[in-house]
């Protein structure tokens, strides 16, 4: 219901980017320009500084701004009790979710509220944790599922399901006959390791270090993006990687890798993140405990 205008300026306000804000609106970026060329004329001054390949917010641009996060949050909240009023479902909901929750749980979760609730548009936003936690602050997305719990304040978390994290190898390397193996042993083997930011990146450093280990002490032989870039190294023998046991169910039951519990056992929470002082409405509270629900179901 709001001016697609302003959610535009939202978009590249927030990212400082008119191509970053292109992909988060599955727009082209002559687009994007075009509507804040657009919003420019109508209000007749300059809402952004262009040079050297960067813009900045003007002070005009930092007024409106506030205006847009306001107006925007409104036309959600407005969208969102009329469909309560009228005893539906309905509205968006921007999902955010770390690669890990994004790829191997959360497909399924959507899937069955989507057919609860078919009036209800979904969108889901997939990023490291960081990066997630981060958009959930600036109200660019309504809830956040992550691999650790929100840094940044005015967010509140909560656990919504425990994860195990194993050890995993191609067949034939060293490791693959090991049935449980100890962080100690590890340092001696290639390791395949998440990006910085990553929430499984940040919980296997703290592994290490809980048990003596400098993480910077590992043969790291690279640092990947994606739990699928992990496996797909990991198959070829180069190393080891570690992941959430539901990211290797498949290929662990068709004999293409081996998954190793480690001892002692490396096991973490799930979050889902909010912000702490924004509406929250009953389509954002029922998808919270629908996925709370199902996301332990599949954590079994």
């Amino acid at each position: 219901m709001a001016d697609r205008r302003l959610q535009v300026f939202h978009a590249v306000a927030k990212h400082l980017s008119f191509t970053r804000a292109a992909d988060a609106l599955f727009m082209t970026q002559p687009a994007v320009t075009f509507q804040i060329k657009q919003l420019e004329e109508q209000y007749g001054t300059r809402l952004f500084e262009r040079r050297h390949g960067s813009i900045s917010l003007t002070p005009a641009g930092e007024l409106v701004l506030s205006f847009a996060e306001r107006i925007l949050a409104l036309s959600d909240e407005l969208e969102t009790r009329l469909g309560e009023m009228t005893g539906e479902m309905r509205g968006p909901l921007l999902v955010g979710a770390s690669t890990t929750i994004a790829e191997f749980m959360l497909p399924r979760v959507l899937g069955e509220f989507n057919a609860l609730y078919p009036q209800v548009r979904a969108r889901l936003i997939v990023a490291n944790s960081e990066s997630i936690e981060g958009r959930v602050a600036e109200h660019t997305l309504d809830i956040g599922l992550i691999e650790a719990p929100a840094k940044l304040g005015g967010l509140a978390s909560q656990i919504c399901c425990e994860d195990e994290l194993r050890v995993i190898c191609a067949p034939d390397y060293p490791l693959a006959e090991v049935g449980q193996v100890k962080p100690a042993t590890l340092v001696d083997y290639e390791f395949i390791s998440r990006e910085p930011g990553s929430g499984t990146r940040e919980i296997t450093d703290a592994y290490f270090r809980a048990h003596d280990i400098a993480p910077q002490s590992l043969k790291m032989q690279m640092e990947l993006g994606s739990p699928e870039a992990l496996k797909g190294v990991v198959s070829t023998g180069l190393g080891f990687a570690i992941v959430s046991r539901v990211v290797v169910e498949k290929e662990t039951q068709l004999g293409e890798l081996v998954a190793i519990p480690l001892d002692p056992p490396l096991t973490r929470s799930l979050y889902l993140v909010y912000p702490e002082d924004r509406f929250q409405s009953r389509l954002t509270a029922t998808f919270i405990d629908f996925a709370r629900s199902k996301l332990k179901e599949l954590a079994i």
